[in-house]
This record gives structure tokens, C-alpha cells and sequence, in this order.
């Protein structure tokens, strides 16, 4: 090592052999298992310090939640009533059109649809920055997680699951540069992709034609299209337009419907099985 890198030897043969290195490990980790082996490995490792770095915010949040006054947990009890009210009345609707669309499927003679088996996971870090974003949950292999899995919140899409380790995997989040997502406008089932911009409040439609039928407020929905996310889960709303009519397509801009900027709990969705009931 000391003949390697001492004073002795050039800067340009250092540079020629570091970048040999790199290309033969991006090389193996392409072409090889090897490199998924060694990401888990490092995941199951890290993982211990990913509990112990979240356990202040864990002692602030019990310390936070112990100090509310009685008065606010009362007036929490109440909006909390009132909420639930509301979610029984919508129940008791989904449950009628529940029916009603089995009694449709019927007459129809429709295939049975997919149902998701679905996991709760905890953020324990964030990695955010201009290229990059990501969040690391508490669920790992153990617990059955796998690469390509869909994650949402109480609102919408989040992301993908890309990597996982024993107890702790990472998901990428559809704002990620690298990420894109098949949609579907609500409005007139008009299929496109939105993709991310590295901005947590902002997405992007690739290759809009000037001619597609999309309006500002429109809300997308994952079409279901490439098998990785369920169709239906709500994933942005349209905020703006630009039609110039110069370039060769319009840009429509939109804002992620998850709160992606304060996720904390996620529900990871699982290997969708048949449900035969309908």
C-alpha cells in the first residue's frame, strides 16, 4: 500500500489504476450476483445504526406527546370523531358500489381482479439531495420485501423499493431523477408517464404531444402498465402547462399527492393474489 500510493509513485498512475478498479467493480456488479450480495450484506450491517441514530427522535416524539395538555387531546378526540363519521358515511358507500360491482362483474362475466398484501414500515433516515432521493424503512427480507415492490402513504404513491437488506431496505421516491412512473389521467383514462425532477414538490410528463387532453387539476393515477405498480393509487395533480408551440412537446408540470417532504409511516405493498370473491 505505502509503494503504491507513496510520494515515489506519479499522480497519473494512481488516477489509471483507480479507475481500472472502478470499472471492474461496475463491471462485476453488473454482470454478476455478487454485487446484490454485497449490498445486502452492507444493508444487514448498517442496519443497527440506523435504529440506534432514530432512537433520540424516538425519546423527543414520547417526551413531545407526553406533554399535551388534556385540553388538546380532547379537541384531537373530537376532530378524530368527526373524522371517523365521515369515513363510515364513505364506507358505507364503497361498500354499495362494492356490491353493485360484483353484481356488474357478474353479468359481465369479468375476471376476478388482483388483490395487494400490504406491510407497514417505519422511515428510519432520509437521503435527499439535488440527485438523489430516498428514504430507508424498518423492513427487510425478513420480513418478506423484495426489489421492484410498490410503497404509498395515507395519501399516494411514494416510490419503489430498490434495495434490501435483513431488517432495512430503501426506497426511491418518485421524485427521484431517475424514476418515472406510468399514469393515467382520472379524467378521460389518457395513459403517459410522469417522471421526477429532484424537487420534492414537482414532477414532470415526458413526451406530451401539444394535442393530449390534460388541464390543469387534473389528478394521475398509476395505470398499472410494466407490472410494478398497482393501477389506481393516486400519484400527482396537474399544476401547469406550458403548450409552445416551438418545441416538439408541451411541458406539464404536477405536484406529488404524498407528502413526501414529511413521510414517516409507509405501507408497502406486496405480491398481489387473486381474490376470488368477486
Amino acid at each position: 500500500m505505502n509503494l503504491l500510493f507513496g510520494r515515489t509513485i506519479s499522480l497519473q498512475f494512481r488516477l489509471t489504476v483507480a479507475v481500472i478498479l472502478s470499472i471492474l467493480l461496475i463491471l462485476g456488479d453488473r454482470y454478476t450476483s455478487s454485487g446484490t450480495v454485497l449490498r445486502t450484506s452492507l444493508h444487514t450491517l448498517v442496519s443497527p445504526l440506523l435504529y440506534f441514530a432514530n432512537v433520540p427522535y424516538e425519546v423527543l416524539s414520547l417526551g413531545a406527546r407526553s406533554l399535551q395538555t388534556r385540553d388538546q387531546l380532547l379537541d384531537e378526540n373530537q376532530a378524530l370523531r368527526e373524522k371517523q363519521l365521515l369515513q363510515s358515511e364513505q364506507l358505507q358507500q364503497l361498500q354499495f358500489i362494492q356490491q353493485e360491482n360484483q353484481e356488474l362483474r357478474a353479468l359481465l362475466n369479468a375476471s376476478s381482479r388482483e388483490q395487494n398484501t400490504r406491510l407497514i414500515g417505519q422511515v428510519l433516515s432520509v437521503h435527499s439531495n439535488r440527485y438523489s432521493h430516498q428514504v430507508v424503512i424498518n423492513r427487510g427480507t425478513i420480513d418478506g420485501l423484495e426489489v421492484g415492490q410498490a410503497v404509498i402513504d395515507e395519501l399516494g404513491l411514494v416510490g419503489q423499493i430498490t434495495h434490501t437488506g435483513t431488517t432495512t431496505s430503501r426506497v426511491l421516491l418518485i421524485t427521484d431523477t431517475t424514476h418515472a412512473t406510468p399514469v393515467r389521467i382520472l379524467r378521460n383514462d389518457v395513459r403517459t408517464v410522469i417522471e421526477g425532477m429532484g424537487k420534492l414538490n414537482q414532477l414532470t410528463l415526458s413526451h406530451v404531444p401539444h394535442s393530449l387532453d390534460v388541464r390543469i387539476g387534473d389528478v394521475l393515477v398509476t395505470s398499472g402498465l410494466g407490472g410494478t405498480f398497482p393501477e389506481g393509487y393516486p400519484v400527482a395533480v396537474v399544476t401547469s402547462i406550458d403548450r409552445d408551440e416551438s418545441v416538439p412537446f408541451a411541458k406539464v408540470y404536477a405536484e406529488p399527492i404524498a407528502q413526501l417532504d414529511r413521510v414517516r409511516l409507509l405501507v408497502v405493498l406486496g405480491k398481489r393474489s387473486v381474490d376470488t370473491s368477486q
